[in-house]
């Protein structure tokens, strides 16, 4: 089986590399110094279980990869629209595209620019990292990839996909609920990222104030009313089962939407909190806690460079 991962970095890098120790025939699209190291040295996995798999198939050319049997998309959700253009010729008429991106409006991009059959909807469970060019690094012991087809049924692309996931020792389940899937990570991710970048810390000081956890708890029942409003099985108290979760994590746990706000790199609130508005919007579902983080950030949305001043601060004086 020929896999494609259309980005390689914490989630693509961590799980093609497992694909790869499977025995499936995986290419990654790279750039910059990462892809120059995983040429020459390989792609390694620093962590729990750390990997090195020596030599993979790297390019920042798609047309070097050819047609392939599934193509992972996995980029930043700002890189979406560009991805979508480059990966057109990797994608035959029966190749399987799955996003492993962040939120749910990523499926309907897919669907606007390739044909729906070809679509399969995924969820991928990771805390993973590029640490240095070629090198992924895995905290904690969590990994996880859920995929389907978003009509429920078993096919034969999905059990193939699911064979070689099994055989690299990735915790994988072709789900017959994959839309229920996408949403509930969807309900925790928005709390997690727009909690922990808004409020400048981990999960367990947020969950060990009375006000912040509050606060964590109704950005994530704002969640569950939109994709309630939307038709999406969630329980409606899913939120508090959610919020449980949080208790269950790392107490250092935090968010990648959190540590490219450190970075000073774009940041994926436009769909995350921004999705819950805007969908929430399309059913007349108030969402005003997700209105907020998405306001909060909107100065720091497209990274450092685009807020940098152009002159001093002035001063305020009393």
């Amino acid at each position: 089986m020929r896999i494609a991962f259309m980005g390689s970095g914490g989630l693509g890098g961590y799980f093609g590399a497992r694909l790869c120790r499977g025995g499936a025939d995986v290419h990654f699209i790279a750039r910059g110094q990462h892809l120059l190291a995983l040429r020459r040295e390989g792609l390694r996995v620093e962590g729990p279980e750390p990997m090195h798999i020596t030599q993979v198939n790297a390019t920042d050319d798609p047309r070097d990869v050819g047609v392939a049997d599934v193509v992972m998309l996995c980029v930043k959700l700002w890189d979406t629209e560009a991805a979508l253009q480059q990966m057109r010729p990797m994608v035959g008429p029966n190749t399987a595209i799955i996003s492993f991106q962040n939120g749910v409006l990523k499926d309907q991009y897919l669907r606007a620019t390739f044909e729906p059959a070809q679509i399969m909807g995924g969820v991928g469970y990771v805390a993973a990292t590029i640490d240095r060019p070629g090198v992924i690094r895995q905290t904690g012991p969590m990994q996880r990839l859920l995929f389907g087809e978003f009509d429920g049924s078993r096919s034969p692309r999905g059990e193939a996909l699911l064979a070689a996931c099994l055989a690299g020792g990735i915790k994988a389940e072709l789900s017959e609920h994959i839309l229920r899937e996408i949403w509930q990570k969807y309900v925790f991710l928005v709390g997690l990222s727009g909690t922990t970048t808004t409020m400048r810390q981990t999960i367990g000081p947020i969950r060990a104030n009375a006000q912040t956890r509050a606060f964590l708890l109704d950005v994530m029942r704002e969640v569950v009313a939109v994709g309630r409003a939307h038709g999406v099985d969630l329980a409606a108290d899913y939120a508090e089962l959610r919020l449980k979760l949080a208790d269950e994590v790392a107490y250092d746990m935090t968010s990648s939407m959190h540590h490219d706000l450190e970075r000073g790199n774009p940041l994926e609130v436009r769909w995350l909190s921004g999705g819950v508005v805007e969908l929430g919007q399309s059913q007349g579902v108030p969402t005003p806690l997700n209105r907020a983080i998405a306001d909060i950030l909107a100065l720091h949305a497209k990274g450092r460079a685009a807020v940098a001043p152009h002159g001093a601060p002035h001063e305020a004086r009393a």
